[in-house]
């Protein structure tokens, strides 16, 4: 990893995750009356707070992966990526055959480009704490 920025591949990664986390919530909150299973007290609104709480976690890595923090930016970009995982709770509500085509699509793009991420950006972690010699 560089000593200035994060790796290319891992911005890329970072901005395909974001269009999926984004796309993935508010699907959730304009269709909430749609998705079966969910609790009354979750409401249109919280989605889209707890998607601006999520996507704070991505934002501050990017920022902290520019200062003398780097590692814990790229571990922060990590666990943004780790929080896409949380589509799969969907699961728990109704089986996938219960969701509309576009819930699917939009819960597994955000799972699988969100887990590409935070693999991304564990292996970017991994080669910096660890010499080649150590790795090989």
């Amino acid at each position: 990893m560089s000593t200035h920025a994060l790796p290319k591949h891992i911005h890329i990664l970072f901005v395909v995750f974001f269009i999926a986390n984004l796309m993935h919530f508010i699907h959730n909150a304009e269709y909430i009356a749609f998705y079966p299973g969910l609790p009354a007290w979750l409401t249109r609104e919280k989605v889209y707070l707890a998607w601006v709480a999520g996507v704070s976690i991505g934002l501050a890595g990017l920022m902290l992966a520019r200062t003398r923090l780097k590692l814990l930016g790229v571990a922060c970009v990590a666990a943004y990526g780790a929080t896409g995982l949380d589509g799969l709770a969907h699961d728990t509500l109704g089986l996938c055959s219960e969701h509309t085509l576009a819930t699917n699509l939009t819960i597994w793009f955000e799972v699988l480009t969100g887990v590409t991420l935070l693999v991304a950006s564990s292996l970017a972690i991994t080669k910096t704490l660890w010499p080649r010699s150590i790795r090989a």
